[in-house]
């Protein structure tokens, strides 16, 4: 018995000991941690979400070119959808009775009490309609945010876009973000996210049983504040980057503009281009499709993922390199006899010129010219074999930024392309291989490939005679202005500064009475090069890099019209009308000029010839 009576004691004390657990733990659930008794009763209590503001985006003169407007997300709690008008709540928010079966099921199959987004980005006019009649429908309510807007429908690469996050996303930022958050997808929205995005808030508020607002609960002392993102200055100018835009329109091809003296870029043009707003609204998803499978392939960012081969711009690149190595001088001379022969082969030259000096041949672009310079720095240099003059070369080359990041505040950029000794050694065999061999290298074919944004930064190095600040497209962070440090270090590109000003003087003269007098400007002194890349899938691509004014100057620009032909007859002039509209503000070139670059249609249309141009031309003068 005495067993029995301690059995029956031990087993009374654990039952008191568990209720005692259980009524301190539910004493503190209820009336110490207000948490619980928030989760508790959502339909008493709910959270919302207060998404800040995305910081504006503004160009070097204060035009905005991405701001914010109020969109309404419609949330739901499948558990207190009850007895509701299923057509007039589908009529009023513009879906079907089967959208609203399946929306349902995925926000229950989320949560039967959690809310989740029913419906993203209500517009203003279809939220006020239906505001009217939230009252009747039970389980739903609608939560504010904002989405980008973009005014001018420009410079879409430039800024980027945003999107939703997915789960991938919130994973790798240990759950900083929540389902429903919108990320900088691309752009500078991907690039300067965390300046941008602000910080979310919260807040707290008390609902009746016909679902209407009560106000703050505990006047408000569980809500937290949003704070809105900076601002971003960026470098763009607005009103070169629409003109340069529309100059670019049905064509394919990149314009990149700096001004040498900072690295700011002034336009970054990718044509085809596309309107940003295409890319905000309920239409978004279906709008990304069809721009992804786009033949011309508007999403593709040229200035930065396209590689071209430089053609004759980068003849000015050999001759300062071949100065530094004291292998030729302004004075120096070669044969041309319209080509430069190797064995079987001959490289052809546009002209069949006496020997012409240094100057002359930027001027005339004369292929045998830099064939010869390409001889003496490969086979006659001063490391003692070919293989490692090539690597000294490489090493010049590669200080122009060419064959590597320009380190611009642009995500996806791509290196471009500059073969290393491995990769002839590879392909030939080692020892097996000199000038003769990759002799296209001279006049910038072959294995090179350079971006845009590579060609104009080449430019902003030549006009500063020796260096440049890694390009970029913010110049001013917040309200206080700041700056990202690396955008304010010069890089040398290792040419003593004396030998620049031959080869800019050839450039003078490229336009003054070379290959590019089409595109003088009266009243500005402008160094350039044509230059023609080869294209092995179709016609060449027309090119031109240039800078001005020649002294102090102002803007480095480069132009790429992709299978236009001869750099003189497409990109010289386009960049040429940017350029003036930049010093100038205006442009004083004859209207006709102006509209034929205008209204050139060549991705659906063939390409004139230069005497076709000069014929209709010289008709629409009469």
């Amino acid at each position: 018995m005495n067993i029995f009576f301690e059995r029956k004691f031990v087993i009374q004390g654990l039952v008191v000991f568990i209720a005692f657990i259980l009524l301190s733990r539910l004493f503190y659930i209820q009336v110490i941690d207000d948490s619980y008794f928030l989760s508790a009763n959502n339909n008493v209590l709910r959270k919302i979400n207060i998404y800040p503001a995305r910081g504006i985006i503004y160009d070097r003169n204060g035009h905005i070119l991405v701001q914010n407007e109020p969109v309404y997300d419609l949330m739901v709690i499948p558990k207190q959808t009850k007895d509701i008008d299923t057509l007039n709540f589908c009529k009023l928010i513009g879906i079907s009775k089967s959208e609203f079966t399946e929306k349902i099921k995925k926000a229950r199959k989320y949560s039967p009490f959690k809310a989740s987004i029913f419906e993203k980005q209500l517009s203003a006019r279809v939220y006020a309609s239906f505001q009217e009649q939230l009252y009747e429908f039970p389980g739903f309510y609608v939560q504010n945010r904002t989405v980008r807007k973009y005014p001018d429908s420009a410079a879409s690469h430039v800024l980027g876009y945003i999107g939703e996050v997915n789960d991938r996303i919130i994973a790798s930022t240990n759950n900083y973000y929540q389902k429903g958050d919108y990320i900088g997808i691309s752009g500078i929205e991907k690039s300067y996210e965390n300046i941008l995005r602000g910080q979310r808030g919260t807040k707290v508020i008390m609902v009746d049983v016909l679902n209407r607002d009560q106000g703050s609960y505990e006047n408000g002392a569980y809500d937290t504040v949003a704070i809105a993102g900076e601002k971003l200055v960026s470098s763009i100018d607005f009103e070169m980057q629409k003109l340069g835009e529309a100059l670019m329109r049905n064509k394919k091809g990149s314009i990149v503009a700096i001004e040498p003296s900072t690295g700011e870029i002034l336009c970054f043009i990718s044509s085809p281009g596309y309107d940003p707003n295409l890319l905000v609204g309920r239409e978004r998803g279906n709008n990304y499709i069809k721009l992804l499978r786009d033949p011309q392939k508007p999403l593709f960012v040229r200035p930065l993922m396209a590689q071209y081969p430089p053609g004759s711009i980068f003849k000015a690149v050999e001759a300062l390199v071949a100065q530094q190595e004291n292998l030729i001088f302004p004075e120096t001379r070669f044969p041309c006899g319209g080509g430069y022969s190797i064995g079987s082969r001959t490289v052809k030259c546009m002209h069949n010129h006496s020997p012409l000096n240094l100057q002359e041949s930027i001027a005339q672009s004369c292929n045998s010219y830099y064939c010869w310079t390409f001889k003496k720095l490969i086979d006659q240099g001063n490391y003692g074999s070919a293989e490692k003059n090539f690597l000294k070369w490489r090493e010049y080359v590669n200080k122009f930024g060419i064959g590597k990041k320009t380190g611009i505040d642009l995500p996806n950029e791509l290196n471009g392309l500059l073969p290393t000794v491995a990769f002839y050694d590879k392909y030939y065999g080692s020892g097996h291989w000199k000038s003769s061999t990759i002799i296209s290298l001279a006049i910038g074919q072959g294995e090179l490939g350079v971006t845009p944004l590579q060609m104009a930064n080449v430019t902003a190095a030549i006009a500063n005679k020796g260096w440049y600040y890694n390009p970029h497209l913010i110049k001013a962070i917040g309200n206080n202005n700041t700056q990202k440090i690396e955008f304010t270090t010069k890089n040398y590109v290792g040419i003593d500064s004396a030998y620049f000003n031959i080869v800019i003087s050839g450039m003078q003269d490229v336009v003054e009475r070379g290959t590019a007098t089409y595109a003088k400007i009266d009243g500005i002194t402008m160094c350039g090069k044509t230059g023609t890349a080869q294209n092995p899938q179709g016609k060449d691509h027309s090119v031109f890099f240039a800078f001005a004014p020649r002294d102090n100057p102002k803007i480095a620009i480069a132009v790429v019209v992709e299978n236009a032909g001869f750099g003189s007859i497409w990109a010289a002039p386009i960049a040429s009308l940017l350029v003036e509209k930049y010093l100038k503000d205006t442009i004083s070139r004859p209207q006709y000029y102006i509209d034929r670059l205008l209204n050139a249609d060549l991705i659906h249309a063939p390409v004139l010839s230069a005497e076709d141009i000069k014929k209709a031309e010289e008709k629409k003068k009469k």
